[in-house]
């Protein structure tokens, strides 16, 4: 039954793949085209606003008026009042600490009574540790 069987070819079949679309290629050319264009104007713009930018100095000068009158304004403004270290005569007395009326301080003693009471406790010390005490 091999034989028998009948092969049909179909003529009107093209082989050998799908062939090249020419409606795609013509749409991918297209935008493509738009793309460049689009780009090459922003190269432009840029460019321009390059330039520009570069012209501009870097720091905007301040002009020497302005700068007067800001002085002048700065010589017109009162100042903080520092706080003065040195007290008046009166508030340091008003610190010191006051024993109550009618009490008597002990007498503060002279500098050569304690120079003279200095000397002889040293020399006791001195004779305590010949005799071995301390």
């Amino acid at each position: 039954q091999l034989g028998s069987s009948k092969i049909h070819i179909n003529l009107s079949m093209k082989l050998g793949g799908l062939g090249p679309d020419y409606e795609t290629i013509k749409e991918k050319v297209k935008k493509l085209k738009l793309q460049k264009e689009y780009s090459r104007q922003i190269k432009e713009y840029n460019m321009k606003n390059i330039t520009v930018a570069q012209r501009l100095p870097a720091k905007p000068q301040v002009s020497s008026v302005s700068r007067q009158k800001a002085l002048e304004y700065a010589k017109k403004i009162p100042r903080p009042k520092t706080f003065i270290a040195r007290q008046s005569e009166q508030e340091a007395k008003q610190a010191l600490p006051r024993a109550p009326t009618g009490t008597r301080l002990p007498k503060i003693p002279s500098l050569e009574s304690l120079w003279s009471r200095h000397e002889k406790e040293k020399e006791a010390v001195a004779a305590f540790e010949a005799l071995h005490i301390l």
